[in-house]
């Protein structure tokens, strides 16, 4: 029997007061019940899935509270890794470089997070636009730029070997164009291209060059001396070094 201490007035009072007012954890009330829904919120989460949210309407005051900042944890999460995978998808896959995660409100561990994967993102994109910008030149005769980003690790050891490369393809072109201006141009016979440290095909590229200075310098000295000879009244002499093609029927 409820209690209205001789008035009518203050129960009623009490009546509509009850009804609205939040409800509270009596010593029926299944604490269970309020926490299951954040309880399976934060289940999938550790599944890595960030598409659940918790209901803020049920439960206690702190009960709600709690729902909102695990729902705000999520949201964060969601954010957080949609724009990782967003970057990493578009420089990492599609080759778009310069994509950066844009994650907006974020700090601590989320911020370090985040600027990390930029600066991951940022290095990647300046590192491989130089390296393009080199082999594009050296493609198209330039052999004049070199990689200068900085760069660790594999990074690296491919710059340096791509420098590496473009000294030896600079040394090469170098000497073959002053054995063949020399030889061909100047007429000094004799010129032989010296490339250090080339090996495999700029090796053989360069013993090639220097048999074909060398046998010409033979052959030409030879053809010389025969043809002084003859000048000279000397009809003794006959051409003797060994020739192919048109220099053999000059021969």
């Amino acid at each position: 029997m409820m209690r209205t201490n001789g008035t009518n007035g203050n129960t009623a009072a009490t009546k509509k007061l009850s009804k609205h007012a939040p409800r509270k954890a009596g010593p029926g009330h299944d604490r269970d019940d309020e926490l299951r829904g954040i309880l399976e919120v934060l289940e999938s989460v550790k599944r890595g899935d960030f598409t659940a949210r918790a209901d803020v309407t049920v439960g206690s005051v702190t009960t709600q509270r709690i729902a909102r900042e695990v729902n705000e944890l999520v949201d964060r999460l969601q954010s957080v890794g949609s724009e990782i995978i967003r970057v990493a998808r578009e420089v990492g896959t599609d080759g778009k470089l310069g994509a950066q995660a844009e994650v907006r409100g974020v700090q601590g561990t989320w911020k370090d997070l985040t600027d990390n994967v930029n600066g991951l993102a940022a290095n990647l994109t300046d590192q491989v636009r130089n390296i393009a910008l080199v082999t594009t030149a050296v493609a198209n005769g330039d052999l004049s730029q070199k990689i200068t980003v900085e760069a660790r690790g594999e990074i690296l050891e491919l710059k340096l070997t791509i420098n590496r490369m473009v000294d030896q393809l600079r040394a090469f072109a170098s000497e073959v164009t002053r054995v063949a201006r020399e030889v061909g141009t100047e007429g000094k016979l004799g010129a032989v291209a010296e490339v250090q440290g080339v090996a495999g095909t700029w090796k053989d590229l360069t013993h090639h060059v220097n048999v074909l200075a060398t046998n010409l310098t033979y052959q030409v000295r030879n053809l010389a001396l025969v043809t002084t000879a003859v000048a000279n009244g000397d009809l003794s002499q006959k051409i003797t070094v060994e020739a192919r093609g048109e220099i053999l029927e000059l021969k």
